[in-house]
């Protein structure tokens, strides 16, 4: 059970890296929908709509694979 763990935590730390890096090079965030809030010493950003789409595409690539493996 403990290398099951192990597992997912190594990879959400892979997705979390690739997030990164793939971030600068795709264009997908401030979206209309997205939420940005400034003040005077800080920004707040909430990409509601950008995290729609990537889930969608997400849940549409994880049935594909279960749909044909």
């Amino acid at each position: 059970m403990k290398q099951i763990g192990l597992f997912f935590i190594v990879i959400g730390i892979l997705f979390i890296i690739i997030g990164v890096l793939l971030a600068s090079k795709i264009r997908l965030g401030r979206l209309p929908g997205d939420i940005i809030i400034k003040k005077d010493n800080f920004i707040i950003y909430i990409p509601i709509t950008t995290m729609l789409i990537i889930s969608g595409i997400i849940t549409f690539i994880s049935f594909i694979i279960k749909k044909f493996f």
